[in-house]
């Protein structure tokens, strides 16, 4: 190669990191995107809105939730991955995304195009009947289940997630035979419990608490290694006996195209601590009666890599894995 060209491609080398670098010292300078995998008014639709309301207070710029559900969060993620990695598009994901939903499904894109920005959320779900069900407890359900095999029919909301995973896994473990009817959002399948269209709803905590204090449902176990302190007296999966489901803890965070320059995601990570700390998100999270949990990159990455190593094990034994 001449020496011109040599100097001409260290020029073009220059001024390519030059204008990533000036792309991330401006950034914002628009609204910023936010898919939400689910519809409007479930858990994860109601923490992207209030992180969408805290932002521009470290960002400058206006953030809009944009729901885009389906696929436990494949549609989200394909419009994000196919979208220009400027930063200007963001997706809330699990860590369960990348480690269990895309290896339940044909997915036509490559998962690992999104990378973490900050975790916001660890959620609570469980499983709950109607209040004047005959089920007071998990054991009760287990057992009509196991003596009436494939007439309980519960709802959830994401097939291939753990809103989904682990009900099968506990049926399972119990020998009990049941029928899951899937729907697209939290709110729409408790509103099929509640008219009586199934006999039980694998739910996150915020969307039925309501209805809980007001006697309407009965929540029998949280997918969880522990009581949470609200409500305090329901028991956890690990409790009852099922250890596999202490380790599936759920998170729920910001995403982004991996070829985003480096210097929006460092702004994006360093906004999204800001926001986390902000005094209206921690009274946010406590009114929808969900666990904070901030992390950043590196933590989600490794709640990834765990939730693969337990997970895929799961959705081998429960049928449900096609590989990637």
């Amino acid at each position: 190669m001449s020496k011109k060209g040599t100097i001409l491609i260290v020029v073009v080398l220059s001024l390519a990191v030059l204008v990533q670098y000036s792309q991330g010292k401006d950034y914002p300078t628009k609204p910023i995107e936010i898919v939400c995998p689910y519809t409007p008014g479930g858990t994860t639709d109601l923490m992207s809105r209030l992180i969408a309301d805290i932002a521009p207070k470290y960002l400058g710029q206006p953030l809009i939730v944009v729901n885009k559900p389906g696929g436990a969060g494949s549609i989200a993620a394909a419009d994000v991955i196919s979208s220009k990695p400027d930063g200007y598009k963001l997706v809330i994901l699990s860590n369960f995304f990348q480690a269990i939903n895309v290896k339940t499904q044909k997915v036509p894109f490559d998962p690992s195009h999104v990378v973490p920005i900050a975790n916001f959320m660890e959620i609570k779900h469980g499983l709950c009947v109607r209040g004047d069900s005959p089920w007071k407890t998990l054991g009760d359900l287990l057992d009509y289940a196991r003596k009436n095999p494939g007439k309980l029919r519960w709802s959830h909301h994401g097939r291939g997630g753990t809103i989904h995973i682990i009900p099968l896994l506990i049926f399972k473990k119990a020998g009990a035979e049941t029928i899951d009817v899937p729907y697209k959002g939290a709110p729409e399948h408790l509103s099929a419990l509640l008219g009586g269209h199934v006999d039980a709803s694998s739910n996150v905590y915020d969307v039925i608490k309501d209805h809980l204090k007001a006697g309407k449902v009965r929540l029998l176990v949280f997918y969880s290694d522990r009581r949470f302190s609200e409500p305090h007296d329901v028991p956890s999966a690990v409790e009852l006996g099922f250890t596999e489901v202490g380790k599936l803890a759920t998170l729920f965070g910001l995403y982004v195209h991996k070829d985003t320059p480096e210097e929006i995601k460092k702004n994006l990570i360093e906004a999204s601590k800001k926001i986390f700390e902000d005094p209206e998100f921690k009274k946010g999270m406590e009114k929808l009666g969900q666990e904070p949990k901030y992390g950043g990159p590196e933590f989600i990455n490794e709640s990834i890599k765990k939730g693969e190593e337990v997970g895929v094990p799961i959705i081998k034994e429960l049928g449900l894995y096609i590989g990637k």
